[in-house]
C-alpha cells in the first residue's frame, strides 16, 4: 500500500512560480513510476509530468519548458516546479505512484489569476 500527500498548492499570479511536493509512504517506492496529473473544472484528468524509477522524464506539451518534475528517493518525495504559470494551469493537481497498480493522492488546488 502506498500513501501520497500533496502540498504546495495555492493562489498565484500569472507568470509566477509555484512548487508542489508529494510525500510518499510505502515499500520499494524508489521502484515506482511517479507522476503528476491535473484536472480542471469540466475537463478530463490529464498527465502533466512523469518520472521513472531511473529518472527519465516526460511532460505534457502544454507544460514543456515551464514545469520540472524531480524525485528524491532517499526522502520518498516527488516535486513539481512550475514556472511561468498561466490561468489555464488552474486545476487540482494529483500526485501518483504506479507499479502493478496506480495510487493517487488527494489532490491540491492550484489557482492562477490573470
Amino acid at each position: 500500500q502506498v500513501h501520497l500527500v500533496e502540498s504546495g498548492g495555492g493562489l498565484v499570479q500569472a507568470g509566477g512560480p509555484l512548487r508542489l511536493s508529494c510525500a510518499a509512504s510505502g515499500s520499494f517506492l524508489s521502484t515506482y513510476h511517479m507522476g503528476w496529473y491535473r484536472q480542471a473544472p469540466g475537463k478530463q484528468r490529464e498527465l502533466v509530468a512523469e518520472i521513472t524509477s531511473g529518472g527519465s522524464t516526460n511532460y505534457a506539451d502544454s507544460v514543456k519548458g515551464r514545469f520540472t518534475i524531480s524525485r528524491d528517493n532517499a526522502k520518498n518525495t516527488v516535486s513539481l516546479q512550475m514556472n511561468s504559470l498561466r490561468p489555464e494551469d488552474t486545476a487540482v493537481y494529483y500526485c501518483t505512484a504506479a507499479a502493478l497498480k496506480i495510487y493517487w493522492g488527494q489532490g491540491t488546488q492550484v489557482t492562477v489569476s490573470s
